[in-house]
């Protein structure tokens, strides 16, 4: 039984990936193995991966008969994962060598369920470590109380996968799990369940991996409808902490969070495709409408000026228009 399991899926990515499999030699051990998951590449990356399934210490290719996104990816890694232990990297990203050995370190030293990491954001040439947001680092505690308040960045506002490190005991309850299909914002169902479902974690500080951010491969850089299921995803948040015991306490953050999102969406439209924007607007709407109301009045006033504004406007628009006509004539 392998010590660690790192997840690592591939699509498309060939001028990158050559850097993350050379990190991943660099951090390799006996008792570690690479989960290589290519998800259907067409651009050489395929053929990198089979060259690393022969040098890579550790290394398992598994490749995609189709092109399934991230989350399905990840999926297939977890699937064949034997460790002990788990960690996930993108394959346009890459470790510091030694980073997962001083992870795993950290982890059994605490003895919690998964412990978060600090990572360092490559823009371009530009370096910035970006910081768990949670302010005791290296103490164990319970990760529902890293989910607010709701009013500032908590723990659930980083919802990297890849920064951090997760005991094999999450992944048999079904914790670790991504949906499938998800092609944007699946870390967010997954971060919350995550933080909801698991006993104990800790921040550990330790900024070895390294994220690139704005690189034109990336689905965030693309004004398709792919972009759109950031709605499911947090359709999904919402749904399940309605579910939860503490629902009362902890929708108000997930309420804000959604709307906060969706305001981000709406300041680069002008990047989408016109119908998809189009789809945005009226998705957008319909998702507001779905909201608690008195939570979602809560929210929108502790939010500022302008997003606040905005989101009011979206809101009007999913209205019916008997109700937005009587409102009107009694003004």
């Amino acid at each position: 039984m392998p010590k660690l399991s790192v997840v690592v899926p591939f699509y498309n990515v060939r001028t990158y990936a050559p850097d993350a499999l050379r990190s991943l030699e660099a951090n390799a051990r006996d008792d570690f193995e690479f989960l290589l998951v290519d998800d259907c590449s067409t651009d050489g990356t395929g053929e990198l991966l089979e060259r690393a399934a022969r040098t890579l210490p550790g290394a398992v290719l598994l490749p995609h008969g189709q092109n399934g996104g991230l989350a399905t990816a990840r999926n297939t890694g977890l699937d064949a994962a034997r460790g002990e232990y788990l960690a996930f990297l993108d394959g346009d990203d890459w470790l510091a060598p030694g980073h997962l050995a001083g992870t795993l370190a950290a982890i059994e030293a605490l003895g919690c369920d998964f412990v978060r990491t600090d990572h360092v954001q490559c823009t371009g040439r530009a370096r910035s470590v970006q910081r768990v947001p949670y302010g005791p680092q290296s103490l164990v505690a319970d990760p529902r109380t890293a989910i607010l308040p709701s009013d500032r960045a908590t723990s659930v506002d980083y919802p990297y996968a890849w920064a951090g490190m997760y005991h094999r005991r999450l992944l048999d309850r079904g914790v670790l799990r991504f949906t499938d299909g998800l092609r944007t914002a699946e870390d967010r169902p997954w971060i919350w369940r995550l933080h909801r479902e698991a006993e104990s974690f800790a921040a550990v500080g330790m900024p070895g991996i390294f994220y690139r951010r704005g690189i034109s491969t990336s689905l965030t850089q693309i004004g398709d409808e792919r972009q759109l299921d950031f709605i499911r995803a947090f359709d999904q948040v919402l749904a399940e902490t309605a579910a939860d015991r503490e629902s009362d306490r902890l929708m108000p953050k997930a309420v804000r969070t959604y709307c906060a999102i969706i305001a981000h969406h709406f300041g680069s439209i002008e990047r989408y495709e016109p119908a998809v924007a189009r789809k945005l607007r009226s998705m957008s709407a319909a998702a507001l409408g779905r909201m608690p109301r008195d939570v979602l009045d809560r929210a929108l006033d502790s939010m500022d000026a302008d997003r606040s504004a905005l989101l009011r406007r979206v809101r009007r628009a999913h209205r019916p228009l008997g109700r937005r006509t009587a409102r009107g004539a009694a003004a």
